[in-house]
């Protein structure tokens, strides 16, 4: 099961249960204006494509709710794109 991550790991953005948020395999998460400025649309963590992240329904939130746990790419900014 997906964690449903409540952080863009770049920009440290919440992202809401519902809100449009990108991930690679491995779950990294983000918000689209950081994946807008990634270099090759690409993960910068592991270099993996990105898919647009399913929205839990909000009923199979209450027994299966998303993560409290952030997490933050200290390298992220050193990686994006000039805008």
């Amino acid at each position: 099961m997906l964690e449903i991550r409540p952080n863009c790991e770049c920009c440290d953005r919440d992202i809401a249960p519902t809100d449009e948020a990108y991930i690679c395999t491995f779950e990294c998460t983000w918000c689209p204006g950081c994946v807008a400025r990634f270099r090759d649309g690409a993960c910068p963590n592991c270099g993996g494509n990105l898919e647009r992240r399913p929205v839990r329904p909000a009923a199979a939130l209450v027994s299966n709710p998303a993560s409290t746990l952030r997490v933050v790419s200290p390298s992220c900014q050193e990686r994006l794109t000039e805008v």
